[in-house]
This record gives structure tokens, C-alpha cells and sequence, in this order.
């Protein structure tokens, strides 16, 4: 995902382009500078590499395309128009770099076999989680960073030289952003996942170690040692390589739905037993909410087909699930507007737990009152959600990749009326306060408490950030594609904005909609209105 500055003198390179049935073509590349001429090569000699392993195809219609100019690296485009179900390339298994394929795990096995199987033809996984004496098994994060680690430093000798050229040298994920792009985020719960921190903190304790135990492995005897800091910024480049672009390496049947998971930044758990690689050529695939494209993972090889017609000069493209932007821009460094569909936001509980009590009692009423509710909260076992995640409906998309469905807000979290629904048990037995008890005992007038309560924390939700959704919207209002750290980051907390304001007008509703409805029960409130009872003629 790295961008590039463009010059204004055009120059023109010819380069080869070899293709699926092998046959070399001349291809026009439009060239801005020496460093394009570089970037250009680099193109030119992992697809010159790609085509030549054993195993490997790539379709003659498709190419690979420099879309630095939208922030997104190299891509694929249609090159002619491509029919649905057709094969666009082929990555054999065995030229995935993984624990399985890297020369590392035979020169160092105590570190590799101490971890769960990381074979990259088998995806059945040994569930046993005994330690070994000693240190903590590495997991298959750590792994494929020692992997990629190893093969960086060994230059020219590593099988996989000209792809590992290719990589990106630096990523717009927020884990290295600065302060002051961070805090383009304001409120944003993602501000709390970068997990800058605990990245360095594992890389310290479970890579340098590995690395400097082992020198004379890692190090090619002519090449040069990195220090400390050195290895430390290699190893962050090559996890939030892992993070963009690794695969989990499971057969089609063998899949778990993992859109969902979460994490701090690209330390991820996968429950330690995932196998995990690099898939050279499919992660040149740009992906977004609407693809064209699946993956496929069978016994030997990995192939990328067509999902629907594609026409030519579209651009090839992957899906990553359904995130939000927050999300893709936490693990990929980019945003992009359809993407927005799946926004999210965090209510934080004790915004509603201040507006419930608010409510409900004052703090002269009860001066002790958190500390009883506590208590009671205690011995009845409940355990608090820290916060809520509101999110819209938003179908799926079908089974060429297209989305139909209104991305709409049609409700809370259950789990939230069930959470407010405990702390008013709590606080019955904790104060003798009538509207608590009127409210476990009637259903209307304890959703009135809940939704007026929700409705005014959502509002204070929206006003922990720092500016109004009216004012992102015009700072990027002009913008197809957010480009830059700054314009993504209001990219984001816009989205977030957008779906407080749309949980408020639903709350409200509902909101009023209870409040009339006991209106129109009181008594007297229909007196003097016309009957609508017809008499008897």
C-alpha cells in the first residue's frame, strides 16, 4: 500500500510481461522517474520468477498493473474480457513461504517443533497445548516473522528473493503512524488496537532472542549483523507484512469463518494452531466489498478464479470480509467507500451506566451506591460487558461477490438490554427507589428507561470526538478514495459519527413510539375526542 510522488516527465520502458502459455510479450509500461524503472523491474522479475516455478500458471488475459497513483501498490487488472469460472493463476503450495517450505525450521528445529504443526500441505492440527521446559512456544505469527526474517538476510540465496523484493518497505497502517496522525482519529476505539507497544515487546522477548542465539543461521558468514534496532524495524516490516497479506493456509472444507476475529494489531492468537503463509502473486490481489475473485485452496495449490464476467481493464479484486474501516485500515492501511456498509462503533457501558443512574437516583440519595452495586453485582454473578458494538444490517454478498442489500441500523445489541436489564435487578436490592421497581415490573416502562438512557449516552459517545460529523464530510466530502494518513483517519471517525447519528434517530423513534403509546393509555388522555364506536341504527 505505499504511495508514490509522481514526476511530471514521462519516460517509456519496454519490459517483458511473460504470461500463462509462457510466451514472452512486449508490453508498454509508462515510467516517471529512475525509481519507477525500479518498480517497474521489480514487476518484471518476480512474474519472470513466478512463471518458472514448477506448478504455477497465470492467465494470458490478466496483468499486473502499478496503482500507485491510488495509494494501492502493484494490482491485476483484465487485460480482455474474462468469463465467470475461469482459472486466473495458480500458486503451488509448495512455493508458499511458510514453516513448512523455509530451509529455518530444519536448521533450527527445537524452536520450530516446540510449536503447533505448520505444514503447508496439511491443514489438520495438533490440539494438544503442552509446554515444553523452557521458554513459550512460538505461535505462527512469530514463526513466519523468524521465516521471513531469515530470508530477507539471506539476499540472492533465498528461493524467494524476487518476490520478497516486492514487499512493501513501509505500510500506512496506524502502527506506524505518528502521534499526531493518531489523534486524526480522536474517539476512535481503533486508537486502542494499534498496539505499537506489545508489538515491540513480543519482537524483544520471542524474535531478537531467536535471532541472536542463532548468528551464524541468520546471518550469511559474508553478509553484515544487524543491531538490535535494526532487527527490531526488519521484524516490524515483515509483521505488518504478514498482517496485509499472509494467508490462513487451510484446504476449501477445512475453512472457518475468522472475518470476525480480533486483536492488537498483528499479534493474533488464531488459536495458536492456524497454519499461516505468504501466497506469492495472490496477495498482489487488491480487495474490497464487492470482488470478483475467490480464492481457492486445495490439497497442492492455491488458484484465484473468476466469480462473474470481468471486463477488461477492471481491476482484479479479493475480499477480506466483511470489516469495517476502522478495521481495514487497523490491518491493511487503506479505506475504501463500500466499505462503509459494514462501519461500527463502540458505546462504551459506562456512558449508560452514568445516564441509568442519572435517572434513577441521585448521588446524595446514595452516596454508596457504587460500591453496593458492586457488591450485588458480585454475588450475582454478573460479569459487565466493558462496552457495545452497534453495527448496521447489512446482508451478504452473493455468490459472484456483488451486494444487494440497504446497509440499514435496525436495532441494539441484545446483550446491552440484557446488561441494563441485570443492573436494575441490582439496583432494586440495592436502593428502594419506586421507578426501579416499577420498571422490573413493567416491560414498556423499563424500555422507556433503557432507550432514554441509550439515546443520551449515544450522544455523549458522539461528543467524545473532538469535531462534528458535518465537518468531516465537507473536509472529505470531494474524496472517491481517501488518500493519505490524515484523509483516511476523518474517513473513519466520519463513518463512526454517521453510525452514532443513525442509532440515535432509531433509538428516538422507538423512543417515542413507547412514549405515545402510554400517553394514549393514561387515563383521560381520550376525553373529549370524538367516539369511534358506530351506534346502533
Amino acid at each position: 500500500m505505499c504511495g508514490g510522488t509522481y514526476i511530471s516527465l514521462r519516460l517509456a520502458a519496454i519490459i517483458s510481461i511473460f504470461t500463462g502459455n509462457s510466451h514472452a510479450k512486449l508490453a508498454m509500461m509508462d515510467i516517471d522517474s529512475g525509481a519507477d524503472v525500479d518498480f517497474a523491474r521489480g514487476t518484471h522479475n518476480f512474474l519472470q520468477w513466478f512463471q518458472a516455478l514448477p506448478g504455477a500458471t497465470f492467465h494470458k488475459d490478466i496483468k499486473i498493473v502499478d496503482m500507485r497513483h491510488q495509494d494501492a501498490g502493484r494490482g491485476i487488472v483484465a487485460a480482455a474480457d474474462i468469463e465467470p469460472d475461469t482459472v486466473l493463476f495458480t500458486i503451488p503450495r509448495a512455493s508458499i513461504v511458510c514453516a513448512a517450505t523455509s530451509e529455518l525450521a530444519a536448521k533450527i528445529p527445537h524452536i520450530f517443533n516446540a510449536a503447533p504443526d505448520n505444514g503447508a500441505g496439511s491443514a489438520h492440527m495438533d490440539d494438544s497445548d503442552e509446554e515444553d521446559a523452557g521458554p513459550e512456544p512460538h505461535d505462527p505469527w512469530t514463526l513466519l516473522i523468524l521465516v521471513l526474517v531469515y530470508e530477507h538476510l539471506q539476499g540472492h540465496a533465498s528461493r524467494w528473493k524476487p518476490y520478497l523484493d516486492i514487499l512493501p518497505l513501509e505500510f500506512d497502517t496506524p502502527m506506524f503512524w505518528q502521534p499526531a496522525e493518531l489523534a486524526e482519529l480522536q474517539a476512535s476505539a481503533v486508537v486502542a488496537k494499534v498496539g505499537r507497544g506489545e508489538a515491540d515487546r513480543m519482537i524483544r522477548e520471542k524474535i531478537l532472542p531467536v535471532v541472536r542465539a542463532h548468528e551464524h543461521v541468520f546471518f550469511p558468514a559474508n553478509g553484515v549483523t544487524l543491531a538490535d534496532e535494526q532487527l527490531l524495524h526488519l521484524a516490524h516490516r515483515m509483521g505488518s507484512a504478514i498482517m496485509a497479506y499472509a494467508f490462513d493456509l487451510e484446504k476449501e472444507d477445512d475453512q472457518d469463518d475468522q472475518e470476525g476475529e480480533d486483536g492488537d494489531e498483528w499479534i493474533e492468537d488464531r488459536d495458536g494452531k492456524t497454519m499461516m503463509g505468504m501466497v506469492p502473486m495472490a496477495d498482489l490481489l487488491n480487495a474490497d466489498a464487492e470482488f470478483n475473485t475467490h480464492i481457492n485452496h486445495g490439497e497442492d495449490s492455491l488458484t484465484a478464479t473468476s466469480l462473474r464476467p470481468i471486463r477488461a481493464g477492471d481491476e482484479i479484486l479479493n475480499y477480506y470480509g466483511p470489516l469495517s474501516s476502522g478495521e481495514l485500515l487497523r490491518r491493511y492501511g487503506y479505506v475504501t467507500p463500500k466499505h462503509t456498509r459494514y462501519d461500527v462503533v463502540e458505546l462504551p457501558w459506562p456512558l449508560v451506566e452514568s445516564r441509568l443512574e442519572e435517572r434513577l437516583l441521585t448521588r446524595q440519595q446514595q452516596p454508596d451506591w457504587e460500591e453496593k452495586m458492586a457488591e450485588q453485582l458480585t454475588e450475582a454473578g454478573e460479569d459487565f460487558e466493558d462496552s457495545f458494538v452497534l453495527e448496521r444490517a447489512t446482508g451478504e454478498p452473493d455468490t459472484t461477490g456483488q451486494l444487494h442489500d440497504d446497509a440499514v441500523f435496525d436495532g441494539l445489541p441484545d446483550e446491552l438490554g440484557e446488561q441494563v436489564k441485570a443492573f436494575l435487578k441490582a439496583a432494586k436490592k440495592v436502593s428502594s427507589n419506586s421507578l426501579v421497581v416499577e420498571a422490573l415490573a413493567d416491560k414498556d416502562t423499563r424500555n422507556e428507561i433503557y432507550l432514554d438512557s441509550v439515546l443520551k449516552a449515544l450522544g455523549d459517545r458522539e461528543g467524545q470526538y473532538l469535531t462534528r460529523l458535518e465537518d468531516d464530510a465537507r473536509l472529505i466530502r470531494a474524496a472517491d478514495r481517501p488518500h493519505g494518513r490524515e484523509q483516511m483517519a476523518i474517513w473513519v471517525r466520519r463513518g463512526e459519527k454517521q453510525l452514532l447519528r443513525e442509532a440515535q434517530v432509531w433509538v428516538a423513534g422507538k423512543l417515542d413510539g413507547l412514549r405515545n403509546k402510554a400517553s394514549d393509555r393514561r387515563p383521560g388522555a381520550n376525553e373529549g375526542a370524538p367516539s369511534t364506536k358506530r351506534r346502533r341504527p
